[in-house]
């Protein structure tokens, strides 16, 4: 009976002493499951390590982890087209400048206004006669000078070049604007209005005058829909 009380208190002993080292012995899960939703980054995904613009995603909820899509916050609207743009025009009866603002305001662009030196008058643009208009288209080597300038042409990758069909050609003083500048690597878009006739040749035969530009087809401009068209070409 003796030996029997004595069996009980050492295994009541026993049990105890178990309980107490397996109680401190425990691993803290509790601990490391929280650090994922506290201030703490998980291991492996320190964020002070990770490069600028990285793409490594470190696991959703932590404090200090970096939101998945983040990586688009640098990035300009249009997929990304940082290109400068430029709208430039020539027009005598405003046709051509109402064209060219609508297309400046659905690209957000400069604009820029060919004024020539001598402004032409009614007498000028009356084709019926030997005016200045017909006399200029007429001679190959005319380049009516241009009153002021574009500051920096250097700053923009793509150029519009708006103006009104002359006898099927572009204005002799739009060869003039072409050839003051240095176009090479530059987009080059015409666009023209007229009364009926369309582009023609107009385009094209332009392109002597800046041979080192990237030229685009380019169009006549009569509706939005033509607008939009320009601006796809970009």
């Amino acid at each position: 009976m003796k030996h029997l009380r004595i069996l009980s208190v050492f295994l009541i002993v026993a049990v105890m002493a178990l309980s107490f080292v397996a109680c401190n012995a425990t691993p803290d899960v509790g601990d490391e499951g929280g650090s994922v939703g506290g201030s703490q980054t998980p291991s492996g995904n320190n964020t002070q390590n990770t490069p600028s613009g990285g793409n490594t995603q470190t696991q959703s909820g932590g404090g200090s982890q970096t939101p998945s899509g983040n990586e688009g916050e640098n990035q300009t609207p249009n997929g990304g087209d940082t290109s400068r743009i430029l709208v430039v025009y020539f027009s005598c009866t405003n046709t051509t400048k109402g064209r060219a603002e609508a297309l400046q305001a659905k690209l957000g662009a400069d604009i820029y206004r060919i004024t020539p030196a001598v402004p032409y008058t009614n007498a000028d643009l009356n084709y019926n006669t030997d005016c200045r208009a017909n006399r200029e288209q007429n001679d190959s080597s005319a380049r009516p000078a241009i009153s002021g300038g574009v500051e920096d042409m250097s700053q923009y990758d793509v150029i519009y070049i708006g103006y009104p069909i002359w006898w099927g050609q572009a204005p002799k003083i739009i060869y003039t604007f072409l050839e003051s500048y240095d176009f090479a690597g530059k987009t080059l878009i015409p666009f023209c209005t007229s009364g009926g006739s369309g582009m023609g040749t107009s385009g094209n035969n332009l392109h002597s005058s800046a041979p080192n530009a990237i030229w685009k087809s380019g169009r006549r401009v009569s509706s939005n829909s033509d607008i939009d068209a320009l601006v796809n070409m970009k």
